[in-house]
């Protein structure tokens, strides 16, 4: 328990620093080691992650890092779509997706291995060098792609649904290569446009998922978290960004390829 609760700080840290990570390591911290159901924990993820990342936004919006355009564009196709999966298409998966004589796959199961796989994807974007993050200071204008704004807006909802994931490492790419944001602008923007979706969501899962919600537990852990994020903007102005997004992806993978393993195999 108390090993959880240190790492919840780690949460905030992660969103902080490089304006994503936080539900790629509340997920698994919540299911492994303070043993809440995968279900519950998607649903548990997105109040920690929204009310961290909302404390994060506030701050950056008072230091002029936040693209309110992007903020819109993105946001509304996001808010409808995360509404909608967690209040409608969750509940229609049933909680035996696949059953064989030798192998039975479980709705849990399902959406960690959904979870890991999304997080192996984006370790992938975290590892690689942004050429474009580069290019642009922070007195770059933006110069947006409205159409894949709204269409990337309303995938990202739907990723925030189904596996609890505020989708910083989705979003962050997106506002870098179509909004042509600075690496600084989308963070912080980023943080905005998370707490919404996650905000959203998590009414969704309290409104139709009927779950009993250990509110101590997720409060602690939240308001640790919520530190955790002023740590990480303190930091981030210390520290390289590039070198930190590089650690991270690694982190992620690894952390990717466990789930699975443990899932699957173990």
């Amino acid at each position: 328990m108390l090993a959880g609760y240190i790492l919840a700080v780690l949460v905030g840290v992660s969103l902080g620093l490089v304006g994503s990570g936080g539900s790629i390591l509340t997920v698994p911290i919540l299911v492994y080691i303070l043993g809440i159901d995968p279900v519950s924990a998607t649903g548990y993820s997105l109040f920690v992650v929204g009310i961290t990342s909302l404390s994060g936004g506030i701050k950056s919006f008072y230091q002029q890092k936040i693209e309110c355009k992007a903020v819109l564009f993105f946001g509304i196709p996001s808010i409808v779509t995360v509404y909608l999966t967690r209040a409608y298409l969750m509940p229609l998966i049933p909680e035996i997706i696949l059953k064989t004589e030798d192998f039975q796959l479980i709705k849990p199961v399902f959406l960690m291995i959904i979870f890991a796989v999304i997080m192996v994807l984006a370790s992938v974007s975290m590892i690689r060098p942004c050429k474009d993050c580069e290019k642009h200071t922070d007195d770059s204008k933006s110069d947006f792609n409205y159409l894949m704004i709204v269409l990337m807006g309303a995938l990202v909802g739907i990723v925030t649904g189904l596996v609890g994931a505020g989708g910083g490492f989705l979003i962050i790419p997106v506002l870098v290569f179509f909004a042509k944001l600075p690496m600084k602008l989308a963070v912080g923007t980023s943080l905005f446009i998370i707490a919404i979706n996650s905000s959203i969501g998590f009414i969704g899962f309290v409104t139709h998922e009927h779950s009993v919600i250990d509110w101590s537990l997720l409060i602690k852990f939240t308001l640790l978290a919520v530190v955790g994020i002023f740590i990480g903007i303190f930091l981030s102005g210390k520290i390289s960004g590039e070198k930190l997004k590089t650690g991270f992806g690694w982190f992620v993978l690894v952390m990717g390829f466990y789930i699975i393993t443990k899932e699957l195999i173990l």
